[in-house]
Formats: structure tokens, sequence, C-alpha cells
């Protein structure tokens, strides 16, 4: 009788191996991708409702109007404004010549305290916030169509209706200066968007707008095709719940990074409080995501890892409780 041959190598288990390697190495690769996705198409979200959706920004921008270094910026603002139109030559005729520069200058820092403090009682009125939010909502209409179009106009925060507020403040001082018919009536406009960087931004909203649709179902699909491929979903689960958690992290720091840097390449006549107002305002709800985000994968890896043993766990101590009152 012949003896009977070895098992062969090339058995059933040998041929699952490959296939077996390549679903983990499929799975892990698509895990780290959906990671990696997901606060990007977060962040993509975002952005496209900030440059796209003028509620949005208004809403997101609205509580600056109650904000003190932005007063103090737009004072200071409108009040360059108006005292760049003010000319003393008239009052300093009468003057001998050797005496007009301390005077000029003795009468310039009066009146830009008194301007000063009619611009600021416009700021600080009941009516700054409706004006601030019409501001603000004209300013993303025009950064919205210039980003739409085609051409290369700048984007400006028309101040033309603080500056009117400013003339009505004026025309009641009491102090006998024609004021009113100085100040500027074309108003006092900041540069948001300065037009040589216009087509830089319309490509930045492009990328963006593109992101924003397509980077989140990627993400969802790249993690759930990975944890179907995962032959230890639990473990898997666990691993991209912690994967999501660090990636929303390195995002955080990476915007507080960005952040400074921004603040700190800004020109010397910006604001830096303003600023960081502003940008604190813009990126809030985007940082209130990603702290969600953080926060639900920890929870998930957390209840992956103890959900299981758990559950047995409590179903043994039921089921012990029940054989001891049988």
């Amino acid at each position: 009788m012949p003896a009977s041959a070895p098992a062969s190598p090339d058995g059933p288990a040998a041929a699952q191996a490959p296939w077996r390697r390549g679903r983990a190495v499929a799975s892990g690769v698509l895990l780290v991708v959906g990671v990696v996705l997901l606060p990007l198409g977060l962040a993509a979200t975002w952005a496209r409702a900030e440059l796209s959706r003028t509620d949005s920004y208004v809403a997101s921008v609205a509580p600056l109007a109650g904000n003190a270094a932005v007063q103090d910026a737009v004072v200071h603002d409108v009040t360059d404004g108006v005292m760049a139109h003010i000319r003393l030559d008239g009052l300093l005729d009468a003057v001998p010549r050797a005496e007009r520069p301390a005077l000029r200058r003795h009468l310039t820092r009066g009146l830009r305290g008194f301007v000063d403090k009619q611009v600021r009682q416009v700021v600080t009125g009941r009516g700054f916030p409706a004006m601030w939010n019409g501001v603000h909502r004209a300013a993303h209409r025009t950064l919205d169509g210039s980003l739409a179009a085609s051409g290369r106009s700048p984007v400006t925060l028309d101040l033309t209706p603080v500056v009117d507020r400013v003339r009505r403040q004026l025309s009641h001082n009491g102090m006998g200066l024609d004021l009113v018919h100085r100040v500027p009536r074309a108003g006092v406009e900041i540069v948001l968007l300065k037009a040589p960087d216009v087509p830089r931004a319309r490509t930045v909203y492009r990328v963006v707008r593109t992101g924003a649709l397509l980077l989140p179902p990627a993400a969802v699909l790249c993690l759930a095709g990975g944890l179907l491929l995962a032959r230890h979903r639990r473990r898997a689960l666990i691993c991209a719940g912690l994967g999501c958690a660090v990636a929303a992290a390195l995002l955080a720091a990476t915007l507080a990074l960005v952040r400074g840097r921004a603040l700190d390449a800004l020109p010397a006549v910006v604001s830096r409080p303003a600023a960081g107002a502003y940008a604190d305002a813009l990126t809030g709800p985007l940082l209130g995501g990603v702290w969600l985000l953080a926060g639900a994968g920890v929870l998930t890896a957390g209840l992956a890892a103890a959900g299981p043993p758990a559950a047995r766990a409590l179903l043994a101590r039921r089921l012990a409780r029940a054989a001891a009152r049988s």
C-alpha cells in the first residue's frame, strides 16, 4: 500500500494568504486616507460656506460690532479719513508765520480728539451693529462677485454709512467750525483684497469649492471601506477613531500656527487685536467642528475598546442574578 503523500504547502490556507495580506493592506490604506480626508473636508466645507454664503459670513462677523479692539480700529480709520480732509490754512492766516507750526500741531491734536470722540459715539451707539452688518454684507457680495467673475476689481470694506452718521453727528457739534463740509462724502474704504491678489484668490476659491464637494463623501467612503475590509473590525474602529482625533488636533494646531504667522505678517498700520478678533470670529465655527470631530473620534475609540467585553460582562452578571433568583 503506498505511503500517504505529505500535505501540500499549496493548500487552501496558503492560497488565501496573499488575499488576506492584500485585504489588510487595502483596509489600512483606506482608513489612513479617510482619517486624513475627514478634517480636510471639514475645513473645505467651512471655507466654502464663508466664501460663498453671505448670510453665514455676516453671522460670523456680526458679534464683532461690540468688540472693543474692532471698534478702536474703526474709530482710528474713520478719524484718519476725516482728518485727511480738514485743512487749517485759513485759520492760520492771521497768525505770524513763525508761530504757525506749533499752533497747527495744537489745533490738529484738538480737532482729532474732538473728531475721535464723535466717531466713537457713532461706533458705540445702538445703530452701529446694523451699519456693521450692512457694510460686511455689501463687501461679501463684492467678494462673491469677484471670485465668480473674471475681473480684477479689489474688494473693499466701505465705511461710508459710518462716515455719513459722523457727518450728522458733526453737524450738531456747536464748535463754529465748518467741519461737516470737510468730511469726505465718498467715505472711507478698507482694502480687504487687492486687485493683483484677486486671480490667486479665485483659484483658491475654485479649489475649495471642489474640495468641499468631493472630500467629505470620499472620506466617508474610505473609512467605511476600510472598516468593511478589516478582519478585526473592532481594532480597526479603535484605530480609526483615534486617528480622526489626532488628525483633528493637528488641524487645530495648524490653524493656530497659521493665525500667528498671518498676524505677524500684517502691516504695522493694521491693528493686530482687531485682526485677531476677525480671525477668531471667522474660524470659530471651524474650530468648533474640529474639536467635535476630535471628541467623536475619542468617544468612538473608547466605546469600541470597552463595548463587547463590557456587554459580555453585563450579560454574565444578569444571567447570574437570574440563576440566583430561580
